[in-house]
């Protein structure tokens, strides 16, 4: 056929070798500040619906990419849960009343202007939805580990093993 072929795209693109299952997630290097621009930032939202949380995750990484912001990464942490609990007033017995999820996103940012900050910040704070936390900070080592799960009972069996050898 004299259209068999018309716009496919995929042969242009470099092959990539596949991924294996096996490949563990690597932290990335950690930029740091100069005089004109921040190094590594953090910014994470938190919130107690899921849905606002990450819309409002979406328009920061969309806002970085229209302001030609690099984002190194963006993720998810896992939910943390939280039990209301309620006293009776006659008695000792406390019942939960409710479970709070929280659930938080975060959105890496690598090497920002300087004289960008403000303005970014700036419609950053102004779009934020009700119900929903804003933190900025600098990124660390200890923020790559904290989004994995920890496996209390896995770290006991693997220390049971490691002895025995």
């Amino acid at each position: 056929m004299p259209t068999h072929g018309i716009g496919r795209w995929k042969y242009l693109l470099p092959k990539e070798a596949p991924r294996k299952k096996r490949d563990r997630l690597q932290m990335k290097q950690i930029r740091a500040a100069t005089d004109t621009e921040y190094g590594s930032l953090s910014v994470k939202v938190s919130g107690y619906d899921m849905t606002v949380v990450e819309h409002y995750s979406q328009y920061i990484h969309n806002l970085c990419n229209r302001l030609r912001i690099r984002v190194a990464e963006s993720y998810a942490l896992p939910t943390k849960t939280t039990a209301v609990m309620l006293m009776q007033e006659q008695g000792t017995k406390m019942y939960v009343d409710a479970l709070l999820k929280t659930h938080e996103r975060i959105v890496q940012i690598s090497s920002m202007n300087a004289t960008l900050c403000p303005t970014f910040m700036d419609v950053v704070l102004q779009n934020q939805p009700e119900g929903v936390e804003l933190t900025v900070k600098e990124h660390a080592e200890r923020d790559f580990l904290e989004r994995f799960k920890a496996r209390p009972q896995l770290e006991g069996l693997m220390a049971q093993v490691n002895q025995r050898d």
